[in-house]
């Protein structure tokens, strides 16, 4: 083996903290993993070696007085991978188990690289009903105040008759023959970095270990049948357009017992006639007369309220708007407004009185 220096291949200072050194090992063995994109073997093997000394006190200091020409590195460590137990560890990824107990801090690692020790057999997940999504179009005013609607949805339904186990009343569970109760199938083999184990989840039981001694007749040993229920959803006050109402467990039922899917809900709100909402504020058009505008007046208009009698100023301008407090839409966010947005209208037909008085008006400038 040639002579390296460790403190450089890990990009340290000869008198780092085991933190510093840590830090640098992973950063690097993430950056040259051979199973990366971009990785190198070779370089990975150095990085392995290096740490592997810097981390241990006693083979540092070793290293530190002696180089690899100490009593501790006389082997080498050239034949890393090959040489390492890799029969008494436990670490999965994916729906690969691969051993690297013998490997100290690595075990560390390789769990940060790979997701953890998260097993592949996760039953309750591998169980659970599909998620369900549904649109649904309410009213303004449905959406400003709140309301519960109504729908049918056809979809999967936990079986009345076992409760969703899928076992025939008055029968029990048995261990399954085909994986021995495990849940899961592994095949084993070999590879330049120990050896890997291949576990897939048990077809025959679907992971659990067990099997119905006798099948529910309703619903096949499946836990679920279809219907088409009613649900109630509930629309919260001040909803917005394009919200998405999540409803747990609204969605089909598991398999043999596991959790629903949830049900997720579009919203769409239908454009009001002459209401327009800009967040929780509330605008819509105040048609006013000439004389309305020019003279000023009290007039009613509609809100989401009821009906309310307004004051117009006098000479007002088409466009300008007058502010209704707090006539808007109630959310988390606080209570908007309503704006009346005036419109000045012009008669398009005139009796004979009507046309000389707008001549009038006119002579004189007005």
């Amino acid at each position: 083996m040639t002579t390296t220096d460790y403190y450089q291949i890990l990009g340290v200072s000869r008198n780092a903290s085991i933190d510093e050194i840590k830090k640098a090992y992973r950063k690097l063995a993430h950056l040259y993993h051979p199973d990366k994109s971009g990785g190198d073997e070779k370089k990975f093997k150095e990085i392995n070696e290096a740490y592997q000394v810097l981390s241990d006190p006693q083979k540092r200091r070793q290293y530190d007085q002696f180089g690899q020409a100490g009593p501790q590195f006389s082997q080498g460590f050239s034949d890393f991978g090959e040489r390492q137990d890799f029969q008494s560890t436990n670490f999965d990824f994916g729906n690969l188990h691969f051993d690297f107990g013998s490997f100290g801090e690595f075990g560390d690692i390789f769990e940060s690289m790979f997701g953890g020790k998260s097993h592949t057999a996760n039953y309750e997940k591998n169980l659970r009903g599909e998620d369900l999504e549904i649109a649904l179009k309410i009213d303004l005013k449905e959406a400003v105040f709140g309301t519960t609607k109504e729908i049918r949805l056809k979809k999967r339904v936990s079986c009345p008759d076992c409760g969703g186990t899928g076992i025939e009343k008055g029968s029990g569970k048995q261990k399954c023959s085909h994986c021995k109760g495990q849940g899961t199938l592994r095949k084993a083999r070999r590879t330049l970095f120990g050896q890997f184990i291949q576990e897939t989840i048990c077809p025959n039981c679907s992971g659990q270990g067990e099997v119905p001694e006798k099948l529910c007749h309703k619903c096949r040993g499946k836990g679920f049948v279809k219907d088409t229920p009613t649900l109630a959803i509930k629309i919260p006050r001040g909803i917005e357009n394009g919200t998405i109402l999540r409803m747990p467990g609204g969605g089909n039922a598991g398999e043999k017992g596991g959790e629903s899917g949830d049900l997720l809900v579009h919203i769409t709100i239908n454009p009001h006639p002459y209401f327009e909402r800009k967040g929780n504020d509330i605008i819509s058009k105040l048609p006013l007369t000439f004389s309305q505008a020019a003279l000023g007046d009290t007039v009613e208009t509609e809100t989401l309220y009821g009906r309310v009698r307004v004051k117009i100023p006098a000479g007002i301008q088409s466009g300008e708007k007058i502010r209704l407090k707090h006539k808007g839409i109630e959310s988390e966010k606080g209570k908007g407004d309503h704006y009346l947005e005036t419109v000045i209208v012009t008669p398009e037909e005139l009796s004979r009185e009507e046309k000389e008085l707008f001549k009038q008006l006119r002579n004189l400038g007005k």
